[in-house]
């Protein structure tokens, strides 16, 4: 019998993938629709936690879906790590559109698949396919709240002392790390919370962290 041409295992050989989602129900239902397509196999269901790159590096997936709808830097990470260690490994990333500063960032780590996770089922099986195929797949939506992000308002020493207080330092710890009086320390935190139409210094770090500011 003749041996098929090389071409035409290619055309037939399924995408493997591996999915990454935090939420159980989700990750379920993501694998039955994937598992059902003919030219797409599932050859892992993880949390998205740092077993993502072992595991993508122990079975070498052509494609993993990582869900990537919150502004954590684990995901991030695993995103950076994963196109380091894996380059022949495609991403398509499941986001949304706020906030607007991880959409920015996940641009920036050069994830070649941007699929909002409100789009239709077919959107997210046609990304896997057109990246499996070495194509850019982002959904214009996506696009248009990058660009239309605001600008980081904070000056250089606001933002520093923003990211400390967002690290749990208090103002007179602050004060010390940076040989500032406590006095100037709460006039950045004020400026930062009158930046970002914030009540409290809590609010000014939700803020800032959803518009990817931090």
């Amino acid at each position: 019998m003749a041996q098929p041409r090389a071409s035409e295992r290619t055309a037939t050989r399924s995408i493997r993938v591996l999915l990454a989602e935090d939420m159980d129900l989700l990750r379920t239902a993501l694998v039955s629709l994937l598992s059902d397509e003919e030219d797409m196999e599932v050859i892992a269901d993880v949390k998205c936690d740092q077993k993502v790159v072992p595991v993508a590096l122990r079975l070498r997936p052509d494609v993993a879906v990582v869900a990537a709808d919150v502004p954590d830097t684990e995901c991030l990470s695993t995103v950076r790590e994963l196109r380091h260690k894996l380059p022949d490994c495609q991403i398509v990333a499941l986001t949304v559109t706020r906030p607007p500063g991880l959409l920015k960032r996940l641009i920036a780590a050069d994830v070649p698949g941007l699929i909002d996770k409100n789009a239709p089922a077919a959107r997210l099986l046609a990304a896997i396919r057109g990246v499996a195929g070495g194509n850019t797949v982002i959904d214009a939506n996506l696009v248009v709240a990058a660009l239309s992000a605001d600008r980081n308002p904070f000056t250089p020493r606001e933002l520093l002392v923003l990211r400390m207080a967002a690290g749990g330092a208090s103002g007179p710890e602050i004060a010390k790390e940076l040989c500032l009086s406590p006095g100037t320390v709460r006039n950045y935190l004020s400026n930062a919370m009158n930046k970002t139409g914030a009540r409290t210094r809590i609010d000014a770090i939700r803020i800032a962290t959803e518009s990817g500011w931090l």
